[in-house]
């Protein structure tokens, strides 16, 4: 059997991102990133891969039961970055300010994307 490495899977995406669903069922949607988890690879993406989901109520902590709409993650190669200024999904290259600050750039519009 094959030894599992304990590495952190590297993810072009940050939370609060605009991405673009590149694939999938959801394909063409535009939303933005609340989470990513590193350990899987996944990102969970607003208004993005809506399942329902069945649950039990429970008056302990006041939830009613039934039926509700919840994000589930996708993969984060499924999402590309949309560039700032033109709203288009673009590639990205990383940079080295003046400063000494690294930053991520859109490679078609030369827009910054950490600020």
């Amino acid at each position: 059997m094959a030894k599992q490495q304990d590495k952190k899977n590297k993810i072009h995406v940050k939370s609060g991102d605009r991405v673009f669903v590149i694939t999938g069922k959801d394909k063409g949607k535009i939303g933005t990133v609340k989470k990513v988890i590193p350990s899987t690879g996944r990102v969970l993406v607003e208004g993005v891969n809506i399942v329902t989901k069945a649950v039990r109520p429970n008056p302990a902590i006041g939830v009613q039961g039934g039926l509700i709409k919840k994000e589930a993650s996708i993969h984060s190669s499924n999402v590309m970055i949309c560039c700032p200024k033109t709203e288009k999904p673009t590639r990205i290259r990383h940079e080295v300010l003046e400063n000494g600050k690294k930053t991520r750039v859109c490679k078609v519009s030369g827009e910054q994307l950490d600020a």
